[in-house]
This record gives C-alpha cells, structure tokens and sequence, in this order.
C-alpha cells in the first residue's frame, strides 16, 4: 500500500484554510484529514508550506508533453478546449492511467462554420477537413458525432475576427447555437461557448450554453448583460492570460523571467511565453478587467483558465500560466482564497468532477505543497515543494524547490 501523511503544513481544502493538520494519503486516495496518525507510517513534512489541491486548468488546447510540463508546476487536471480527436482520444486514454501526466478532459472539435475561427490560426497545422453543421437540422448529427469521440462537453465558437486582427470571419448562426445546446442537453452534456464580444456573448448566452471560455473585451460590458449572465448561471473562465497577449501587455515575459519558472520550461517553452500577439488595442485588456471585477460582485462562478495551447501561440506556457492568472485575479480584485477556489473547487464542481478539486477524505489525492501562504500571498503557489497526483510524487515538480545562490 503506498500510504504516507503530510504533517506540519497549513492546508486550504479547496474552499478554506484549515490551519495545520495531518493529511493522510493511502492508495491514491485522500483517508483522512486532521485526523490521528497511524502508528509507522511515512511521514512528509510540510512545515513552513501550504498544501492545496491540484490545480485545474479550465482552459487549454493539449498534447502529452503539455500534459507533462503542466504537472511540474501543480495543475493536475486540464480542461482542453478543441483538439483533433485522432489525438485527443489516445491522449485521454493515456492520462487517466499515467501519474506522469495532468489529467485531461475534451470536446473534441468545436462547432464553427468552414472557414471560421479558429482555422485562420491553425493554417500549417495539418488538420483533417472538421466536422461542421450549415443547417440546424445537421446539428444533432454534429453532437453525436463528437459524443462517439468521447467528448466529455461540447463547444460552439462565435467569433468574427477582430480581436485576432483578422479579416472578417464566417460567423456561426444563433440558430446553430441554440441547436447545439438543445441537441446537447438532450444527452446530458454541456456547451461551452467562445464568444468575446459584447454582441456574441448575448446572443450564446441567450441560446442557453452552460459557460464562457473568454471574457468579452472588444468594449465595456453593459449592467444588463451581467445581470443576464448571473441569472442564467452561466459559468465565465476570465483567459486574462490570453487577452494580456492579445492586448499586448507583457504579462507572459514577466512569468517567464522568474527563477521558479525558468528551469522548468525548454528555452523554446521560454521564448514562446516570452512573446505576445499584440493583436488588439491595450484598452482592451482595461475593458476585461472591468468586466471581470462586475462579474465577480454580480456572484457569477469564475474559473481559471489559460488558454495555454502549442508552441507558436504567444504569451503563454502549460502550467507556468496558470499562476500568472492566478496573480492577474488578485490584480482584479480576487482575494487570493477566492483565486484560489476558481482553481480547484469552482471548476471541479462545475464541470462536474466530483473526485477532485478538494481536500476531503475519499478524494483522489491530487495535491500541491507550496512553500509560504498562497491564502495570503498568491505568488507563493509558485514555490513548489511537492506535487502528487493520485498520491504519486511528481520529482520533476520539485526542481528549484529553493531560490538559488545571487
């Protein structure tokens, strides 16, 4: 039986700090928390540390070596948002078994029209022609098909361009949307929408989809559009560290210079998180930022999310950015606890993964250990300790566990 406990940390459970107790682990497994310890088992100690769940990346675009990278830094589970299912398939397969690797979870292809976003970003990638739908009548053809994929929700993109700096794009239909949710929760699956501007999102919004993987940041939200997403329960996963990209502001190359950063990543990783898009006016990015902090007091569930995808999309790296956004919430308004649950328990029980996203007896023992207090200060989910997932130490996690000699 692989069975140790983790003493002398404080630990936030997902929800709230505990203080410091005893964590036990047994078979990949949480057994128990604060309560006695057994008598000859291996102990870790986590003085001076915080023990916090997994983090959960509720927006990427993934392959193995991502995977990988990602559980370096703590992110245990990844929420990828479009892939090709040839890949995808294998690769979930392989990460539900493999300790090695951030769990993941997929769509599979999302529902854009021939020639729509984000084909204009994917030219040179060898893709095979996509699935689409023209008609809402083709829709459930469209769903089913991704659902023999294994899609574990589905996705629609609503999106004409501009905030890429592209040309104008085919746009898909609000009749194609609400098929899709229609056609969707028929059989039981959510539908995220990309959507990041003020006119698409009350449109998806009013087709009924379950979240946001964007912010909308081509003007100032209006109150009446806030209201609709609170009311709807719609989910939002802000992507602050894709829309810094796109606005040009060098939140990317600031994360990329840490020294808790820096050895984890390949210097081409490096240079990639370094870069930017610039695509798109600064103000942009004060826009999101407002209607980021109007979401919060409206009570909307905010979920943190990257959009970290391959090489040759800027500003951003697998795992590494997940705690940039963690610093851009904090700049927004979040208190670190509240960042710190759109990182574990929000997005769990959101996407419905009820074996994880907490500190709880029975859980499944996905578990960082940072050095510090990152309930007081965020920055300190970067000093990793230790990273376990289903209770398997992580080596590579712990590399620069100490700021080096000046």
């Amino acid at each position: 039986m692989n069975r140790f406990v983790i003493t002398g940390a404080r630990v936030f459970d997902g929800e709230n700090s505990l203080g410091v107790v005893d964590v036990e682990v047994a078979d990949g497994r949480i057994a128990s928390v604060g309560g006695s310890r057994p008598a000859g088992v291996d102990l870790v100690d986590g003085s001076g540390a915080t023990l916090l769940p997994g983090l959960i990346d509720a927006h990427t675009h993934t392959d193995a070596e991502s995977l990988r990278q990602a559980l370096t830094f703590g992110v245990t589970t990844e929420f990828d948002m479009l892939s090709m299912p040839e890949q995808m398939i294998p690769l979930r397969r392989r990460a539900a078994t493999s300790n090695d690797l951030a769990d993941v979870r997929s769509p599979s292809i999302g529902l854009t029209p021939a020639g729509g976003h984000p084909h204009q970003l994917r030219k040179g990638e060898g893709d095979p022609q996509w699935p689409t739908a023209n008609r809402p009548e083709e829709v459930a053809a469209f769903v089913e098909g991704r659902i023999a994929e294994g899609a574990d929700y589905l996705k629609v993109l609503v999106e004409d361009g501009q905030l890429f700096g592209s040309d104008a794009l085919p746009r898909l239909s609000p009749e194609l949307v609400e098929a899709t949710v229609r056609e969707s929760h028929r059989r039981g699956k959510m539908v995220l929408a990309h959507a990041m501007t003020v006119e698409t999102v009350e449109q998806v919004v009013d087709a009924g989809v379950d979240g946001l993987t964007h912010l909308f940041a081509d003007r100032p939200h209006t109150a009446e559009l806030i209201e609709k997403i609170a009311a709807a329960n719609t989910f939002v996963i802000p992507t602050l560290t894709v829309l810094a990209s796109i606005t040009g502001e060098p939140v990317g190359r600031q994360l990329a210079e840490d020294w808790r950063v820096y050895p984890k990543l390949t210097p081409e990783w490096r240079e990639n998180l370094s870069g930017m898009m610039a695509t798109s006016s600064r103000e942009k990015f004060g826009y999101a930022l407002e209607t980021l902090r109007a979401l919060k007091e409206a009570g909307v569930d905010l979920l943190v999310g990257t959009d970290a995808a391959h090489l040759g999309a800027p500003g951003m790296a697998h795992g590494a950015s997940l705690h940039g956004e963690l610093k851009l919430l904090t700049q927004a308004g979040f208190t670190p606890t509240e960042a710190l649950r759109a990182a574990t328990s929000v997005p769990a029980q959101r996407f419905g993964l009820t074996d994880r996203g907490r500190i709880r007896p029975g859980l499944r023992a996905d578990l960082l250990m940072s050095t510090g207090d990152p309930t007081v200060s965020i920055g300190d989910t970067l000093s990793i300790r230790h990273v376990w997932r289903n209770g398997t130490y992580c080596a590579a996690a712990a590399i620069n566990a100490s700021k080096p000699e000046a």
